[in-house]
C-alpha cells in the first residue's frame, strides 16, 4: 500500500523572521511588564504566597541552612586561598540575589567546594606568578591596610606592574583582586550564554562526566586539606600533578607534624562522621539536621581560646574576622584580562550543577523551571557580589537536599539564611579567631563524603553501562592527576567520542521472522526465528552518514556473505576469458574446463538469495554521503540480479532519499523501492522471486 503524505503549508521566512523582529523591537507598557517580571521572577510568586501554608517551613529551612552555611563558608575559604570574610559576602549576596532572580523554589545557592577549588588554583597560580608567597602564615602585605581601618598596619610590602602601572599591595589585596575578575568574568560569560540562549551547553557534560568530574576535583580537594589536619607547613603545589606533587611533600614532612592538630583532627572527624552517620540512618525521625559542623566548631573555638593552643602548640588559627561590610570596589580591568581563560570552564561547571539541580527539584515537586533564566540568575550571582569582594558560586546538592527535607516551600528560605550570615558578619565573626584550621579541613573533608562514596558505586554503574563507566573513571582521573580545567575538558571530549564511535560502530543483525506473525528480530539475539527463502534483511543501528559509511558497507557484505564490486570483477574476468577463448575457436575455457561448466561456475553457490531488506527504523538521518551509500549498493546488486528494498524509513530519510533522486525523477519506482514495514517488502520480494 501507499500513504499520501501531507502537503506542507510552505512558511515565508522572510516574513517570519520580520515579524519576530517587529514584535521584539516593540515596546509597550504590557511587553516591559512582562520583561521585567521574567526577569525577576519573584514579582509573580511573591505576591501569590501563602503566608501561612509556607511561611513557617522557609523559616525553618533558612535557619538550618544559614546554620550549616556559616561553617561551610569559613571552612571553604581554605579551597579559594581567601579570608574567611570574603567567603560570607558570598554566601550572603549569592542568597538575595538568587531569591529575586531564580525560577527553582528548593535550590540552596552560595558557596560550593569544587568552585571553590577552581577559584583558589587560578588565585594560586596568579599569586605566584607576581612573586607572592603561598604560605598560609606569610605576613599580610601593605595594601591590606586599606581593607579594614581596624587593621594593624603591615609591615611587608609587593610590588608588581600591571598593565604599565606600578601597583602596591599585599597578598591578601591582589588575592581578592584575582577572585573577583574571575567571577566578574565568569558572570558576563553565563549572561552572554543567557543572551544567545546557549543553555544547551549543558546537554554535553553528561551525568557520567560530572559525576567523574566531581569525584576527582574531591580527591584533589581531600589532598589539599592532609596538611592542614596534621598541621604540616609545605608549599601549596601548582599546574598539573598537583594531587601527586602535594602527597609527596606531605610524606617527606610527616615528622614534622603538629601534634595538637592531629589530635583535634582525629576528634572532629571522628564526632562529624559519627552524627553525620547516626543523621543518615534516623533522618525519618528526625525533623530537621543536627547543626553538627557548627557544634563542632563553637566547642573547637571555645577549647582553642581558653587553652592558648595557637601559642602554646603553634596550632594555625583562622586569625581576625572583620565585621561589618568592606566598600565596594569595581574588580580590576588588567586582571580579568588575565584569567579569561580560566573563566570559561568556571561559567559553564557552575551553570551546568544549578540547572541539573534545579530540573531535580523541579521534576520532584512539579514545577518548571526555566534553564535561561536560571543562567541569568547564577550570572548576576556572579557579577554584583564581584563588586563587592566575593567570588564565584552555584548551587549545591548537599545544601539543596537538606533545604528540601527540612520543609523549604520558596525562596524566601534563601533570605532567612542570609540574614543569618548577615547577623555573624555584622556581630558574630570576630568570636572565630581562635578557630583551629584543622577543623575547618575537617569539616571539608567529611562533606565530601557523598562524592568519595561514589567509588562504591563503580560495579553498579559498570553492570549498567560500561562506556558510561569509562567515562567517569577517565574524566576522574584526569580531574585528579592532571588538573580540573583539563579533567573537565578530557571529559567533554572523550564523552563526544564514545558517541561518535557508537554511530561510527553501531550494532548490525540479519533478521529472521518470527514463527506465525508478521514481525521480525535479530537472529542472533532470539531463538527459534525463520529465515526467509531467497531474501536477507539487514538492520543497521545508527543513522547513515560520511563518518560510518564504510561501516555500513562492510557490515553488509559481511553479513550478506557477499561483495558485489568482487563478485561483478571476479564475473567480468572470466567473461573476458571466455571471449578469448571463443575467438581462438577454442570451446574449452581458460580453466581448462568446457564451456557449459564455465557458465555453471559464472553464478557463485554462495549467492542463495535474490533481494536485500535494509530495515531502516533506527536510521533516524541520511546525509548526501549516506544517499549516495544506498543509491550505490541499489546499483551494485542490480548488477547481480539482486533486488535492494528499503522498509520502516521515517519521513526525514524518505524526503532526503527523494532530494538525492533515489526514486528517479518522478518518483516512478518509489513504491517498489519502499516500504512501511518490513512484512510488507518481504512479500514484495517473494512476489518478485
Amino acid at each position: 500500500f501507499f500513504m499520501e503524505r501531507k502537503t506542507q503549508v510552505k512558511i515565508n521566512r522572510k516574513k517570519m523572521m520580520l515579524a519576530k523582529l517587529r514584535k521584539s523591537c516593540s515596546c509597550t507598557p504590557r511587553k516591559m511588564k512582562n520583561i521585567i517580571m521574567d526577569f525577576f521572577p519573584v514579582l509573580r510568586w511573591l505576591p501569590k504566597y501563602r503566608c501561612k501554608e509556607y511561611i513557617w517551613g522557609d523559616i525553618m529551612s533558612g535557619l538550618v541552612i544559614g546554620i550549616i552555611l556559616v561553617p561551610q563558608a569559613i571552612a571553604y575559604s581554605l579551597l579559594a586561598g581567601l579570608k574567611p570574610i570574603y567567603s560570607l559576602y558570598t554566601s550572603f549576596f549569592a542568597n538575595i540575589i538568587y531569591f529575586l532572580m531564580g525560577t527553582s523554589r528548593h535550590v540552596s545557592v552560595g558557596i560550593f567546594s569544587l568552585i571553590s577549588l577552581m577559584v583558589g588554583q587560578v588565585v594560586d597560580r596568579e599569586l605566584l606568578l607576581a612573586g607572592f608567597d603561598l604560605n598560609d602564615d606569610a605576613p599580610p602585605g601593605l595594601g591590606d591596610v586599606s581593607l579594614w581601618n581596624n587593621s594593624k598596619p603591615n609591615t611587608t610590602a609587593f610590588n608588581f606592574t600591571i598593565g604599565g602601572t606600578s601597583v602596591e599591595c599585599g597578598k591578601e589585596c591582589y588575592a581578592i583582586g584575582i577572585a573577583t575578575a574571575l567571577t566578574f568574568v565568569a558572570g558576563v560569560y553565563q549572561v552572554l550564554m543567557g543572551i544567545f540562549h546557549l543553555g544547551f551547553v549543558s546537554m554535553y557534560l553528561s551525568e557520567s562526566m560530572l559525576d567523574g568530574f566531581a569525584t576527582g576535583a574531591s580527591l584533589t580537594i581531600l589532598t589539599a586539606q592532609v596538611k592542614y589536619l596534621i598541621g604540616i607547613k609545605i608549599p601549596r603545589s601548582q599546574g598539573h600533578g598537583m594531587l601527586i606533587i602535594t602527597w609527596i611533600n606531605i610524606f617527606q614532612n610527616i615528622t614534622q607534624a603538629n601534634l595538637c592538630d592531629v589530635i583535634t583532627s582525629a576528634i572532629c572527624i571522628v564526632v562529624l562522621v559519627t552524627a553525620k552517620e547516626l543523621g543518615d540512618r534516623y533522618k525519618h525521625k528526625l525533623k530537621f539536621p543536627l547543626p553538627t559542623e557548627l557544634v563542632v566548631i563553637v566547642v573547637a573555638t571555645l577549647v582553642s581560646h581558653y587553652g592558648n593552643l595557637n601559642e602554646l602548640y603553634a596550632s594555625s588559627v583562622s586569625g581576625a574576622i572583620p565585621t561589618g561590610f568592606i566598600p565596594p570596589k569595581v574588580p580590576c580591568f588588567d586582571l580579568m584580562l588575565r584569567v579569561a581563560v580560566d573563566a570559561l570552564p568556571l561559567a559553564i561547571i557552575s551553570f551546568a550543577f544549578t540547572v541539573s539541580l534545579s530540573e531535580m527539584c523541579a521534576k520532584k515537586y512539579a514545577y518548571t523551571i526555566r534553564a535561561n533564566q536560571e543562567m541569568f540568575a547564577v550570572g548576576f550571582c556572579n557579577i554584583i557580589p564581584s563588586f563587592f569582594h566575593s567570588f564565584a558560586t552555584s548551587a549545591a546538592l548537599a545544601k539543596t537536599l537538606v533545604k528540601t527535607s527540612t520543609g523549604c516551600q520558596t525562596q524566601v528560605s534563601g533570605v532567612i539564611s542570609a540574614m543569618v550570615v548577615l547577623m555573624v558578619l555584622l556581630f558574630l565573626a570576630p568570636l572565630f579567631y581562635s578557630l583551629q584550621k584543622c577543623v575547618l579541613a575537617c569539616i571539608i573533608i567529611v562533606s565530601l563524603r557523598g562524592a568519595l562514596r561514589k567509588f562504591r558505586d563503580v560495579p553498579a554503574r559498570y553492570h549498567v553501562n560500561k562506556v558510561d563507566t569509562l567515562v567517569w573513571i577517565i574524566t576522574m582521573s584526569a580531574s585528579a592527576l592532571i588538573s580540573t580545567e583539563i579533567g573537565l575538558l578530557v571529559g567533554i571530549i572523550f564523552s563526544m567520542l564514545c558517541i561518535i564511535v557508537r554511530t561510527q560502530q553501531p550494532r548490525t543483525a540479519l533478521l529472521g521472522q518470527i514463527q506465525n506473525t508478521n514481525f521480525y528480530e535479530d537472529d542472533l539475539e532470539y531463538k527459534n526465528l525463520s529465515s526467509i527463502p531467497k531474501v536477507k534483511i539487514f538492520r543497521f543501528e545508527a543513522p547513515l552518514y560520511y563518518a560510518n559509511r564504510n561501516y555500513f558497507l562492510k557490515s553488509l557484505y559481511r553479513l550478506t556473505d557477499l561483495d558485489p564490486n568482487l563478485e561483478a570483477a571476479r564475473r567480468k574476468k572470466y567473461e573476458k576469458k571466455e571471449q578469448q577463448q571463443l575467438k581462438k575457436g577454442d570451446q574449452t575455457s581458460a580453466n581448462g574446463l568446457g564451456m557449459e561448466e564455465t557458465i555453471v561456475q559464472l553464478v557463485p553457490k554462495q549467492i542463495d538469495f535474490q533481494a536485500i531488506i535494509v530495515d531502516c527504523s533506527s536510521i533516524s538521518f541520511l546525509d548526501t554521503t549516506g544517499v549516495n551509500t544506498l543509491k550505490e549498493i541499489r546499483k551494485d546488486y542490480k548488477e547481480l540480479n539482486i533486488s535492494v528494498l528499503l522498509a520502516c524509513c521515517n519521513p526525514s530519510v524518505i524526503d532526503s532519499l527523494k532530494r538525492g533522486g533515489y526514486f528517479g525523477k518522478d518518483f516512478g519506482n518509489m513504491q517498489e523501492l519502499l516500504f512501511y514495514s518490513i512484512h510488507n517488502a518481504v512479500q514484495f520480494a517473494r512476489d518478485l522471486n
